[in-house]
């Protein structure tokens, strides 16, 4: 009975494990070998490809294919020296072998001399039967360059050897994304379209195109011609949800989401959708499940979190929204957009500390917009931690120099503290910038406002403005 490939090598794989766990020695052809390693560098085990390969070559000492394994894993290890030293022997017995300049191109690739490598790679393809390989390759070198023109080129060169490869026709489109050729991505796509009138991944990057473009009825159409080439194309129905979102037809774009549903298992982003669509149409429960459903399959995505606490802030449910967020930040401590909403909510209920605090801990990872310093401020005012207050606006000018809101503020606290000479400077640093920004003092600190000198100083500022 003769055995299929597939058989033989499980049978090979068979005999090669028992054989390690009972120290027998067996003996195995060189293909035999080949493919030991091959299904064990393709499923990432490392060791036992090593294992294989030094058995195979004690076994078959001359096998140029063996020593080329031997080559990838001593790569893969970063053991490039090793690696470039076997090379050089097999260069000199296999110069017609296509892999030693593949695996040149890897080591030259790996100590980031990518014009050499592409220049091995040249070499390869010179000799190589399969182009399409050696054209990624050569792709993937110029886009480590930053050159995405010759990547372009390179991965179009690959897809005309082979249509089908679709992860070139990816790396065609990301080139063509970052070069912000929009209208030559579309001409190239609908060449390709010409020849492969069913290739639902082509509609699907013309969609994209034409969605990126805002003409949302042809990304419409693309999306319908990738559904058409594969009705079970999940994201040509999640692209053309968001094109119906944006043409206003939430209806619709329910129903696209809700098939991706049913197509494969729930996903996060399908629920949230759905969501913020009912929210368009004003059914806000249908809205809140589909909210909760995003966070019950995604606990990590904040935007679902979001979605729940902006309903509920809507709403001025501030309860509510302060349930939520305080669950997310249990989740994720570290996220500045909860902190914000945090903050926000806290001011609304009059919990100036808790705010404080949410003001203070979205400064502290990174968000440095003025309108947080300036909230912070305001409300270390009401708590009367003037010094606290001042120290926050000074950091605060290290990002805005030169901000009336900062000066008026800094001038007020001072006044505050009785230090009569900083605070004369900062009040008339607040009036050159913009006089008219006066009413911070008025409404912050109402009594400093009706000392005689302030009002004398604010009005020969404002006269003469």
């Amino acid at each position: 009975m003769q055995l299929s490939h597939n058989e033989e090598n499980n049978f090979s794989l068979t005999r090669f494990e028992s054989m390690l766990k009972t120290n027998d020695v067996l003996f195995f052809d060189s293909n035999e070998f080949e493919n030991i390693i091959h299904h064990y560098l393709e499923n990432g085990k490392i060791a036992l490809a090593k294992k294989a390969v030094k058995l195979g070559l004690a076994q078959h000492p001359t096998s140029t294919n063996l020593k080329l394994f031997k080559v990838e894993i001593l790569v893969f290890e970063d053991k490039l020296d090793l690696a470039d030293g076997l090379l050089n022997e097999l260069q000199g017995l296999e110069a017609s072998n296509e892999e030693v300049y593949i695996q040149k191109a890897q080591i030259l690739s790996k100590r980031d001399n990518h014009q050499a490598a592409i220049h091995a790679l040249e070499m390869a393809l010179e000799i190589t039967l399969d182009e399409a390989d050696v054209h990624s390759l050569i792709g993937m070198e110029y886009l480590f360059l930053e050159d995405f023109e010759n990547a372009k080129y390179s991965f179009m060169k690959c897809l005309e050897a082979d249509e089908e490869d679709y992860s070139a026709l990816y790396n065609v489109m990301y080139c063509f994304d970052f070069l912000d050729q929009k209208n030559e991505a579309i001409e190239y796509l609908n060449m390709y379209l010409n020849k492969n009138p069913y290739c639902e991944v082509a509609w699907h990057q013309v969609g994209k195109q034409y969605f990126d473009l805002k003409d949302y009825e042809k990304a419409l159409t693309a999306f319908d011609f990738a559904i058409i080439s594969d009705d079970y194309f999940i994201g040509a129905y999640l692209e053309k949800g968001k094109v119906l979102e944006k043409l206003g037809r939430y209806n619709e774009a329910i129903e696209n989401y809700r098939i991706t549903l049913e197509l494969d298992d729930p996903t996060s982003f399908a629920y949230l959708r759905i969501g913020k669509c009912f929210e368009k149409l004003g059914a806000d429960k249908l809205a809140l499940d589909n909210f909760k459903m995003t966070v019950h399959e995604d606990p990590l995505l904040d935007k679902g979190w979001i979605a729940i606490t902006d309903f509920y802030i809507k709403k001025r449910n501030y309860q509510k929204a302060l349930y939520y967020i305080n669950k997310a930040i249990n989740i994720d401590e570290e996220n500045v957009l909860y902190w914000k909403r945090y903050a926000k909510i806290n001011n609304r209920l009059n919990f100036y500390e808790e705010a404080e605090q949410g003001y203070k801990k979205s400064l502290e990872l990174g968000n440095y917009e003025l309108e947080t310093w300036i909230k912070r401020c305001d409300i270390l005012i009401d708590l009367g931690e003037f010094e606290t207050a001042i120290q926050n606006l000074m950091q605060a000018m290290e990002f805005y120099p030169e901000t009336a809101e900062i000066e008026y503020r800094l001038a007020g606290l001072f006044f505050s503290l009785n230090e009569g000479e900083k605070a004369y400077f900062h009040l008339k640093n607040g009036l050159k910038l913009d006089a008219e920004y006066y009413i911070i003092i008025e409404e912050l600190f109402p009594t400093i406002f009706r000392r005689k000198s302030v009002k004398e100083i604010i009005n020969s500022y404002v006269k003469t403005s």
